[in-house]
């Protein structure tokens, strides 16, 4: 009958199990009921081994108590059955008087077996869990060069060796707030696989393309993203994850507040949060004497400067962006290039000018 109502267990080729344990079951059933239950023995300690074992088979819970609640209805009617086809009805009445023991009795076992059943089911998911992080862990570390290795981690991740991917990165600000807002869902709704781990000091995330362009992914990740977020640029499968880890936790430290980095879209920024101790140096070669003079007038001349360089030199569409006269702002050049050395004409001077004016906000920062 069981077989019948739940071909789970047929499918799992596990009829042989389900014989065994309705049997052993069944026994202590009646034993219970009997009050015979061997001393020393715990009543519901076969309800609580059939739990763990049908959780580690990967059973559904579901199944597995609609099976053995049929078993609680088998013994049942077993009972009646006997009374009436042994004994001419004779204790008919008894069991009728016993009914509600007898199903307190079965309720007590299932209970046994679901709350056995989930520990297993919880105990299972924290091991994967587990293995899944030290998978990713020793990705990161650079353990995609094995190919034995790799095709392990693929197996235990659910990812492809190969392909195109993305590396998420979103450091980890405060203890307990996350920097990303439900970004598996997010890739689930554009069909695009991903897994996704907390760890101490950030949240990883590694993303499959398949054939969709990157676009796709950062435009639904974006929405997910309340911190601090950076994103390497495509990466060729799972053997580069370590790549691709520090492309994306490097484009993350870009940034001074919460967003989404590109990598791709913030070298010039990468190059120098990767090199925190040219900082200094970079701010006192590029922007020179400009530094040292009054926070006013400073702030006015940088700001003049960062337009100057947005508008290619020009101080007319530098004037406009900053609502005031032409004459004004070939004035400001003019003191800017004396207190700096430099010329905004010279296309080498220019790029040194725009990265002394990163470097002068990332140390701010």
């Amino acid at each position: 009958m069981a077989l019948q109502r739940e071909s789970v267990y047929s499918d799992m080729d596990l009829v042989e199990d389900l014989r065994a344990a309705c049997r052993i079951n069944l026994e202590r059933g009646v034993q219970v009921l009997a009050h015979r239950v061997p001393e020393g023995v715990e009543p519901e300690d076969t309800s609580r081994q059939t739990g763990r074992r049908r959780a580690r088979q990967g059973v559904p819970l579901e199944s597995v108590l609609r099976a053995y609640r049929l078993g609680g209805r088998v013994m049942w009617e077993a009972l009646l059955e006997t009374s009436r086809g042994r004994f001419n009805g004779a204790y008919d009445e008894p069991l009728l008087d016993a009914a509600a023991y007898v199903w307190r009795v079965s309720d007590n076992s299932a209970s046994a077996l679901v709350e056995a059943y989930r520990m297993e089911e919880l105990r299972l998911h924290s091991h994967d869990l587990s293995r899944r992080h030290a998978m990713l862990d020793a990705l990161i570390e650079g353990r995609g060069s094995d190919p034995t290795f790799l095709r392990n981690a693929a197996t235990v991740l659910g990812l492809p060796e190969d392909g195109p991917l993305l590396c998420v990165v979103a450091p980890m600000e405060t203890a307990g707030e996350y920097p990303l807002r439900s970004p598996q869902e997010a890739m689930a709704l554009q069909d695009m696989l991903s897994v996704w781990f907390v760890r101490p000091r950030d949240e990883v995330g590694v993303i499959v393309l398949g054939s969709r362009p990157a676009k796709v992914a950062l435009d639904a990740l974006r929405p997910c993203v309340i911190g601090r977020a950076g994103v390497s640029p495509v990466i060729d499968g799972l053997g580069s994850v370590d790549a691709g880890y520090r492309m994306a936790q490097t484009a993350a430290r870009t940034l001074s507040g919460p967003g989404l980095a590109v990598l791709d879209d913030r070298l010039p920024e990468a190059l120098l949060v990767d090199s925190p101790e040219l900082l200094p140096r970079l701010v006192g070669t590029a922007l020179g004497g400009l530094m040292s003079l009054p926070p006013a007038d400073r702030d006015t001349l940088l700001g003049t400067l960062e337009e100057l360089l947005a508008c290619g030199g020009s101080p007319t569409h530098a004037a406009t962006a900053l609502f005031c006269h032409r004459n004004t702002v070939i004035y400001r050049m003019r003191r800017i290039e004396s207190a700096t050395g430099r010329s905004i004409s010279n296309p080498r001077d220019r790029l040194l000018l725009t990265l002394g004016l990163m470097a002068a906000r990332a140390k701010r920062t």
